[in-house]
């Protein structure tokens, strides 16, 4: 019998069902800020200055981010051992939602342009990013605080909003908010698709059964 696969029970004179037994393990992670999106380097220097996320679990051998966060963003991170799992994630057109704490008091001019899409540079030529959600959160949201302080009001006032994109570009939504003239100082994903950082701490990493029917729910 090929592994993976076990037979059902019942009559041995009837021809067996087939159930598949997945062997790859699927983790949900808080990504801290500080860490790399990776889990080791071959850079001897890199690996000695840097942060990774095998330093917060024991993960399988295999194991790879489903989309990436950049060193200083903080929030949800999909992680799985099975590489289809991750290409039908970044296929599906899933919505990721941030929440971004901008240099100055975000106007209704610069969220209009957020929403219908604004030109950044991806690999040194312009884009013109997909239109998506953008509104300014009345509050700053409950968050940890961030181990690297963020520069106090005495420097001017910050406003926090919420992103959503549907793409993954090489830090698309810092770009986005510079692009509109609000720098970003602190960026958090909050959620993929129907999976939500809530009740996780930074570092914390939680194993679930199927990443994809959460993500697709």
């Amino acid at each position: 019998m090929c592994a993976g696969v076990v037979a059902a029970a019942g009559n041995r004179n009837r021809l067996p069902t087939f159930t598949a037994v997945s062997e790859h393990r699927h983790f949900l992670l808080y990504k801290p800020f500080g860490y790399l999106s990776q889990f080791r380097s071959e850079d001897a220097r890199e690996a000695r200055k840097k942060r990774f996320l095998g330093e917060l679990h024991d993960f399988p051998a295999g194991t790879m981010a489903v989309g990436r966060l950049d060193e200083h963003s903080e929030g949800l991170l999909l992680l799985t051992t099975n590489g289809m799992v991750s290409e039908r994630i970044r296929r599906k057109d899933v919505e990721k939602e941030y929440y971004a704490q901008l240099d100055g008091l975000i106007t209704e001019e610069a969220l209009a342009r957020l929403r219908t899409g604004v030109e950044i540079s991806v690999e040194h030529q312009p884009y013109q990013t997909l239109p998506g959600a953008a509104r300014r959160l009345p509050e700053a949201p409950d968050l940890p605080p961030r181990p690297r302080k963020i520069r106090d009001d005495r420097h001017g006032p910050t406003s926090w909003v919420s992103i959503t994109v549907t793409e993954g570009k090489n830090r698309q939504v810092r770009k986005m908010t510079a692009a509109v003239g609000f720098p970003t100082l602190r960026l958090v994903r909050v959620g993929i698709g129907g999976v939500a950082l809530a009740g996780l701490a930074p570092g914390e990493v939680r194993e679930v059964p199927d990443v994809v029917a959460l993500v697709l729910a």
